[in-house]
């Protein structure tokens, strides 16, 4: 039997609320913990910015005049970056706290901090990250437990972080007419709390039919539908929604379809109605308002975590993952197969319905985006379903530590942005090269960071004491010893991602690794309230100069470096023999490399060094080509072949076999090619096959360019590239076929180049133009690593050519 009440709960944050009354602002946060959810309730809270202590009388003035009184004022111990202390400016009601803000920037009053919701100010300074622990009176209501006036403090107790490393969540799809209607809602919950096993439902309209292996409720119209949504909602409970665009499509859809209705969805864990927010300078975007759930959305947590898609449509993401993906096929118009399933099949679209979310959950569970979004939350205390943030994460990592130190952050446009170097670049040696070891720095910019001792407040200190006593940077920056944040907080997470690895917990280390490397990209945003090209520069230009000093190390012991970029050195092993004196040469590099630099930061600045250089792979056989036209080697671009556990395999780089705007044919031409020359393998005999298939028609679904278009069709007004007018023919066919319009307002499209011209896929009638595939696609490729050779594309290709 569940006890009635409680002292202390511990959970992981789900959602977050800030409800106004007249005693100032309560805080509502919602937990998900392993006796069940939770309701919690901060009372009393207040709105609050800072001015300059020596304002603080003509604010008062100002604020007399435009009648926007703030609460209360008080002086804190506190200064910005500029020396001035400050005051705290406090209001119960937030409209008055912007008021109270607008009024003086008239003025050129300076406000600071005044941006930062009040929610998330009050997490960070209590440096809670995702989890938490609850003190207080906590009561259970029936369905939640309940806290009115809590405590809240950080939780690190690594069996409440081992319990809520998973949510209990449902896959949501709703499927509707052309016209929004609603048709069905699919729902699907695995490992439930309540029955441990995997459950599957469809709500569908329609009188009742058989069907076999689907469970679907029938419902008779749209408002028994969200009524049985409702039901479902309360039976099983989850603590996340996930879905494909499921905020901005389905959310969106199913709270105005229950404001039209009349029907209130009450699907909140509190009995309260799902709503839906427009954004004020985007209406097809918005928030959802769901009290005690959270709602993932598969395309962010993919970008969130740094998995890249040529198209994050589900079908595309599902079949790179799974090769299977939608139940009806991208050569339909969606829209109308699913109204005449519908009307005819419903049994077929319940199942199309279901599938959606069955791909969503294999896919949240392939690429572990549920574990990743919760350990990204627990390490930057950034709500679980927030995109992007990284500038967001940075403040909340480190705004309390400023304080605490006695500094506020300044505001944006404090520093005037200026562009900073991006990563060392060398110039490559191109050739074609047997044995090729590579040496990559371990996260070069976090470990510049922590052994020079870069931070924003240790610059302003560094830059009042004595140049002897700090530790200089570039343009102009020098940096306190003693005084920092940056380089602590990245000892933290460097420490915690060994541990991640060593329990072999990949969404762990995977998270915080692109929190680390986020760290210079935040300081070097403009976006940024810390950013200044001091420090990016700091960063950057230190680690120009360590990619040089390690290539110029490497030469001096003997061995060639062809390329370096960013962390990566390519060496040439002019002597070498076999893979077993690859490894023995490369691990032996590194080690000398790494006693350099050890040695030589402890003479030269008596630091600390946190660098470390890897051995991390050997080339066998290795090609840097050069610019196309031209002698100058390449960047960023080669290929290379290497030993793995299931064999030999080419590593392409920046080629045109890894590039989404060619080709397959392009694709397979260039994978082949290099198969045979690093194989030492002729090659004449393939060119000439290759061509002769082409032009026979034989690799016909092989010559599709796919190609985002990223603005709307009308907006391309001079420049007209092969895929909009593809996208403008297939629109003018849909249009005399009476089908919707596909490509108005974006999307992808597949197109062919004919003898007049681009045509889309789905209406290619004229002949395949093979001869721009050959000049376009296969020659550029050739043409690339064959002169090495001593052999010639146009020459081993003319004779064939006569042929046809």
């Amino acid at each position: 039997m569940k006890e009635r009440s409680l002292t202390f709960i511990s959970g992981l944050i789900l959602s977050r609320q800030q409800v106004e009354n007249v005693n100032g602002v309560d805080l509502i946060f919602w937990l998900s913990t392993d006796r069940g959810p939770c309701r919690v309730v901060v009372p009393q809270q207040r709105y609050v910015f800072l001015i300059e202590q020596e304002q603080v009388e003509q604010a008062k003035d100002i604020w007399k005049q435009e009648n926007c009184q703030p609460d209360y004022i008080r002086s804190i111990d506190i200064k910005t970056f500029n020396g001035k202390k400050v005051c705290a400016i406090y209001t119960f009601k937030q409209q008055h706290h912007k008021w109270c803000q607008l009024a003086l920037m008239k003025q050129n009053i300076a406000t600071y901090e005044g941006d930062i919701k009040l929610s998330d100010r009050y997490l960070m300074e209590r440096f809670i990250y995702g989890l938490v622990r609850v003190s207080g009176q906590i009561d259970w209501l029936g369905s939640y437990w309940s806290c009115q006036h809590a405590t809240l403090s950080a939780e690190s107790d690594e069996g409440v972080i081992k319990r809520n490393s998973c949510l209990n969540m449902v896959s949501l799809d709703v499927e509707c007419s052309p016209q929004s209607e609603l048709y069905s809602i699919a729902l699907s919950m695995n490992n439930t709390e309540q029955s441990k096993q995997a459950h599957h439902t469809v709500l569908m309209i329609g009188q009742t039919q058989a069907a076999e292996n689907i469970n679907i409720v029938w419902v008779k119209d749209e408002r028994e539908l969200l009524i049985q949504l409702t039901r479902w909602f309360e039976i099983h409970d989850p603590d996340a929604i996930i879905g494909w665009a499921v905020a901005n499509f389905d959310m969106r859809l199913l709270a105005k379809r229950a404001h039209i209705l009349n029907v209130p969805l009450t699907i909140g864990r509190d009995g309260s109605a799902l709503k839906w927010l427009a954004h004020r300078d985007d209406a097809n975007a918005g928030s959802v308002i769901l009290n005690g759930r959270v709602v993932l959305d598969g395309i962010d947590a993919l970008r969130n975590a740094s998995l890249h898609f040529e198209s994050y449509s589900l079908e595309f993401v599902s079949q790179s993952l799974f090769s299977e993906g939608k139940l009806i096929a991208n050569n339909y118009d969606k829209g109308l197969e699913i109204k005449r399933q519908f009307e005819q099949e419903p049994v077929t679209l319940a199942r199309y319905n279901l599938q959606d979310c069955l791909l969503v959950e294999r896919i949240f569970a392939a690429k572990q985006l549920a574990e990743y979004t919760i350990q990204r939350a627990r390490l930057t205390g950034l709500a679980l379903d927030r995109r992007g943030a990284s500038v967001a994460a940075f403040t909340n990592l480190y705004l309390p530590l400023l304080h605490r130190s006695g500094y506020i952050a300044p505001n944006l446009g404090d520093i005037q942005a200026q562009h900073s170097p991006g990563g060392f670049v060398m110039d490559s040696k191109p050739g074609l090269y047997e044995w090729v070891l590579v040496l990559d720095f371990k996260s070069l910019y976090p470990n510049i960071i922590r052994t020079f001792k870069i931070d924003p407040m240790g610059m302003i200190e560094g830059l009042l004491e004595t140049k002897r006593e700090t530790i200089p940077g570039f343009r102009g920056a020098r940096f306190s010893r003693q005084q920092h944040h940056l380089p602590g907080i990245l000892d933290t997470l460097t420490n915690a991602r060994e541990q991640a690895k060593k329990e072999k917990n990949n969404a762990f280390q995977h998270a915080i690794k692109i929190i680390m490397n986020s760290m210079y990209g935040v300081l070097g945003s403009a976006g940024c309230r810390f950013h200044d090209t001091r420090l990016a520069s700091s960063i950057t230009l230190r680690g120009h100069q360590i990619m040089q000093q390690t290539a110029a190390f490497i030469e001096a012991k003997g061995q060639q470096v062809i390329y370096g970029d960013t962390d990566s050195t390519f060496v040439y092993l002019k002597e070498c023999q076999n893979l077993q004196q690859a490894n023995q040469i490369g691990q032996q590099l590194a080690l000398d490399i790494n006693q350099y630099w050890a040695e030589l930061l402890r003479q030269e600045y008596d630091l600390d060094c946190y660098l470390e250089i890897e051995f991390e792979t050997a080339f066998s056989k290795f090609f840097m080509p050069t610019l196309r036209g031209q002698d100058t080697g390449s960047k960023k671009r080669y290929a290379g072949l290497t030993a793995t556990d299931e064999g030999e395999k080419i590593v392409f780089k920046g080629l045109e076999t890894v590039r989404s705007d060619w080709t397959e044919l392009a694709q397979t031409f260039q994978q082949t090619l290099y198969q045979k020359i690093f194989a030492e393998m002729p090659v004449e005999e393939y060119i000439t096959e290759t061509i002769a298939q082409l032009k026979q028609g034989l690799l016909d679904d092989k010559l599709v360019y796919h190609k985002r278009l990223r603005r709307p069709l009308a907006d391309y007004i001079k420049n007209i590239p092969p895929q909009v007018r593809a996208a403008r023919l297939a629109d003018q066919q849909n249009a005399e076929l009476g089908l919707p319009l596909r490509y108005q307002q974006r999307g992808r499209i597949g197109y062919l180049l004919t003898v007049n011209g681009p045509e889309p896929q789905e209406y290619c009638h004229s002949e395949i133009d093979y001869q721009q595939y050959i000049d376009k696609q296969l020659k550029p490729i050739a043409e690339a690593i064959l002169p090495i050779l001593g052999i010639d594309f146009n020459l081993i290709t003319s004779d064939q050519m006569s042929l046809f």
